[in-house]
């Protein structure tokens, strides 16, 4: 979009019988940055999505995808937004590149197979049959099905479910390139180091409505939130101190110490203790 933005919403609703599940959402996404969905399962993350994407529709308020209403989109406009699903297993008797180059003729101006295998980091498995990927090379692979019509916008949903550790980082890394190479990635997830390492900004919904949204470092008041300054006595007994001023303690610690301060170490609110401030008493099902 000419503004600068990717997705506008202002005043969206859905409801199902008697159950509201998005109440009111006003919500934007900068065109080119990393933007994190975080809430409880039932909260209305899936519902939210599905109505930018597309696959639903709204009862109430406006919605603009790309700078069109998703509720609309022809198929000029889902060639420009990308959604990452769980295809791979449907064609477990295919390779790699043959999958990648059959879902390519479905957009008018897709990247070649070969560069997108190579951004997932797929291309010593071009050859490979799908039924003999791993997990986490199958997740990669569904990415590229995703992102092989060169989209402006990709919907990442819990993208690294089930991943160990280092798979985790690895894909990671792929995020971060789609994002240099101009993507704009509305990423949905569980794990708060994910959207904490991933996202510019984060937005928490409970109950259908967003409580909080900002950058992670500053979300909910985090930035300005109390630390807490713990060290030992002489005598051993571990002693913790909340402040707004911590510095100026870790001064005055050093000072009747004379120096090193024993086991000391100061700390602010995780972005979990945050968010779970931010969620109350919902709960994940």
């Amino acid at each position: 979009m000419d503004d600068g933005t990717a997705v506008r919403v202002a005043g969206l609703r859905k409801r199902y019988g008697d159950l509201t599940a998005v109440d009111g959402i006003d919500l934007e996404i900068g065109t080119g940055e990393v933007f994190a969905l975080l809430g409880p399962n039932g909260a209305g993350k899936t519902t939210t999505v599905e109505i930018l994407e597309g696959f639903r529709h709204r009862d109430d308020g406006t919605v603009a995808v790309l700078g069109s209403d998703p509720a609309h989109g022809n198929r000029a406009w889902r060639a420009r937004i990308g959604i990452v699903l769980q295809l791979a297993s449907t064609g477990p008797e295919l390779t790699v590149a043959e999958i990648v180059r059959h879902f390519a003729t479905f957009y008018p101006r897709p990247g070649r197979p070969e560069e997108v295998l190579e951004l997932v980091g797929l291309t010593g498995k071009a050859q490979s049959r799908i039924s003999k990927l791993s997990g986490g090379q199958i997740r990669r692979l569904d990415v590229a099905l995703g992102i092989v019509g060169q989209p402006e916008l990709l919907f990442l949903d819990e993208p690294t479910t089930g991943f160990d550790p280092e798979a985790r980082r690895q894909f990671w890394q792929l995020i971060r390139r789609l994002r240099e190479g101009g993507t704009t990635i509305l990423l949905t997830t569980h794990y708060l180091d994910e959207a904490e390492a991933l996202a510019d900004r984060i937005a928490v919904i409970a109950a259908g409505r967003i409580v909080a949204s900002g950058e992670p470092g500053t979300l909910g008041g985090r930035a300005s939130a109390a630390a807490q300054v713990s060290w030992e006595s002489p005598a051993g007994e571990r002693l913790t101190v909340e402040t707004m001023t911590p510095t100026e303690l870790v001064a005055e610690l050093g000072g009747r110490f004379g120096g090193e301060v024993p086991g000391l170490t100061v700390t602010r609110p995780t972005l979990e203790d945050i968010y779970l401030d931010l969620i109350g008493g919902v709960g994940d099902d």
